[in-house]
Parts: structure tokens; C-alpha cells; sequence
């Protein structure tokens, strides 16, 4: 009998337990290019629903991933968010981790503005030009097919008709999505326009990845952090230099800022949408579902997040500079649609 009572006291405690252990608000984490959106869903739920509005920290969509693959336990993050898709290593990080219940949200969409500013010269680049300013090493008297270190400090030495200021570029860290997409859309979209580059792609993809994404070190692109304000801030300070961050927070600096063309493509709403915008990448959220009924409003969020008043062609996520994905793209990611998919690679 004795036994009896104390089996039922240890369940009572640890069910007691489990409850304490369970929050009142929702953990976000993840990319500073989602953050702004999140927090406009984050507000207008909490405003709607009188729960606690989530809290929301800019990691970077590399640090966000990292915490949220680190267990299933009610002290990691609930959501991250990605201005990238997850990474095959991160997915298995977070299944090694007992993480393996994963909801991935698309977004949106963002472009990635290369802006400086409004004081300082328009620029024009192609994505060679940006390629050649930014790589570690690139072709000797830009033809190759020899590669040597980066020996342009200033853009008239890459195009004649480019300003003779110094490159400087500011620009977020490896954790950053926008740094990932810098790399593969904007750096190695320029590399790939040298022949011998574009071809090593078949015979040796890893060193032509390698090659075609690395970011030089010699204080020609200094990494920033993840906060885009300091960088508007450094950019009204000094005209001749270039700040790398998504079009959204260009929208809402754009009394202080302005992005460059790229192959003669202005970075706008329509061109990204349209894809005529080069530098251009999705937008994610991904839900740890062994959360949702332990944290309170979980649903109710994600129901918030992927209603097509927030995140479609009228939603109020449009307003804040986010590009809606397609009708079909968003009804896959609808309530019920993501409800009954389970991520996988």
C-alpha cells in the first residue's frame, strides 16, 4: 500500500514537473532577414489572441539552426527562422539531437541589395564585377586561367567606367544567410561567367566551390555582425562605401539608402518577384513540433504566420518589403497543408 501511495506521489511530481517545465511564450531564433517579419506576426498574435507575444532574437539563420538542432528539451527554441534552406548537416544535427519532428515553412521571398548611401554614386554592376571585388582569388589580368590572390583595392581597376573610390563592402558573417547567399548567387554567379571556372564545376566540383565562393580577408569586405542598423549607419557616414543586406531593410531605410542595379536590373518588388533581379533567395521558418502543446500559442502562430492576409499577395508581410511566394508555393504551405507533411531531404 505503502508502495502504491509513493508511485502515485512520483507521477503527480513529475507530471508537476513537466508542466513547470513547459513556457508561456513561444522561443524564436534565426535569420536577421526574417526577424522584421516575425515580429510584425509576432505582435499582430499577440494583439489578436491576448497570449504572450513570442520573443524573438536575430541569431542569423547559421546560429539559429545551431540552437535549435541542440535537443528537443523545452529550454532550446521552438522556431527558427532561415533566410536559407536548412543544410543537410544541420538536418541530421538536429536528428542526432532527437530533433526529428521539423514543419518547414516558406516565407517569401528577398533579394539582396548591394546598397550604399543616397549621396554616393549610382553603381551598375554585373555579377563579374562583384565576383572580382569580393573573391579571395580570381583569374590574373581578369582572363585566367591562372588564379592569384585579389589584387583590386579599387572598382575603376575591375571596369574603367566604375567610380576610382575604394572597395569597401560591409557584409554580414559566415553564420548569416545573406552571407550564404551573397556567395552562391552574387560571388559564384560571377565566377561561373569565366569558361575554365564554369567547366571545373564538372570536373571538380568541391574546389570549384571552393574557389568560386570564398571571400577575401585582406580588409576590402568587413564582416558586420548581424546588426543591419550599424551598417545604414556607416553607410550615411561614408558615401563611397557598400553595405550587403536584404531588400526588405532596404525598403525601410530607403530615405537613407539605395541599391545598386545588378546587370542592370534595379532592385525592386517587381523584379525580384518576376526574377529578373539576380540576387534573389527564399525565405523559411521551421517549427520543432514536439514543442506545439507545451508552449502555449505554438498553432495559433504558425496558423498567424501562413494566413494569406499575412504572407500573400495582399497580406500585411508585403507592406513590411516581403515578395509573396506563388499561389501554388503558398497553398503548400497553408495551416492544414503543412500539418500533414514531416520534412525531409
Amino acid at each position: 500500500m505503502l508502495i502504491k501511495k509513493l508511485s502515485t506521489t512520483a507521477l503527480i511530481v513529475a507530471s508537476m514537473t513537466t508542466f513547470a517545465q513547459a513556457r508561456e511564450h513561444i522561443e524564436i531564433v534565426g535569420s536577421s532577414t526574417v526577424f522584421p517579419f516575425a515580429t510584425v506576426v509576432a505582435e499582430t498574435f499577440g494583439k489578436k489572441t491576448g497570449m504572450p507575444t513570442p520573443k524573438i532574437e536575430s541569431t542569423g539563420s547559421g546560429g539559429g539552426m545551431k540552437l535549435f538542432c541542440k535537443g528537443d528539451g523545452i529550454d532550446t527554441p521552438d522556431i527558427t527562422n532561415a533566410s536559407r534552406r536548412i543544410k543537410e548537416t544541420e538536418f541530421n544535427k538536429c536528428h542526432r539531437n532527437g530533433v526529428t519532428d521539423i514543419t518547414e515553412v516558406l516565407v517569401g521571398f528577398d533579394g539582396i541589395a548591394i546598397a550604399n548611401s543616397k549621396a554616393g554614386p549610382n553603381y551598375n554592376f554585373t555579377l563579374r564585377e562583384v565576383y572580382l571585388a569580393l573573391a579571395h582569388q580570381v583569374p590574373e589580368n581578369g582572363t585566367g586561367p591562372k588564379l592569384i590572390d585579389n589584387p583590386y583595392t579599387h572598382w575603376n581597376e575591375i571596369n574603367k567606367n566604375l567610380p576610382a573610390t575604394k572597395i569597401k563592402v560591409l557584409g554580414p558573417p559566415p553564420t548569416s544567410g545573406t552571407r550564404d547567399a551573397l556567395q552562391e548567387l552574387a560571388v559564384e554567379g560571377g565566377c561561373k561567367t569565366f569558361d575554365f571556372m564554369k567547366a571545373m564545376k564538372k570536373s571538380n566540383k568541391k574546389q570549384y566551390k571552393k574557389l568560386c565562393r570564398t571571400i577575401r580577408e585582406d580588409g576590402h569586405f568587413v564582416e558586420m555582425g548581424e546588426n543591419d542598423n550599424l551598417i545604414i549607419q556607416k553607410l550615411v557616414n561614408d558615401p563611397n562605401t557598400l553595405g550587403i543586406f536584404g531588400f526588405s531593410f532596404l525598403d525601410q531605410n530607403a530615405e537613407k539608402v539605395k541599391g545598386s542595379k545588378i546587370n542592370g536590373n534595379d532592385i525592386t518588388f517587381e523584379n525580384i518577384a518576376d526574377g529578373l533581379y539576380p540576387v534573389s533567395r527564399p525565405l523559411y521558418f521551421y517549427v520543432k513540433n514536439s514543442h506545439r502543446g507545451k508552449v502555449r500559442g505554438m498553432d495559433e502562430f504558425i496558423k498567424e504566420f501562413v494566413d494569406e492576409d499575412t504572407f500573400g499577395e495582399e497580406g500585411y508581410l508585403v507592406d513590411k518589403g516581403l515578395i509573396p511566394s506563388p499561389e501554388e508555393k503558398r497553398e503548400k504551405y497553408s495551416y492544414n497543408a503543412i500539418n500533414s507533411v514531416k520534412l525531409k531531404l
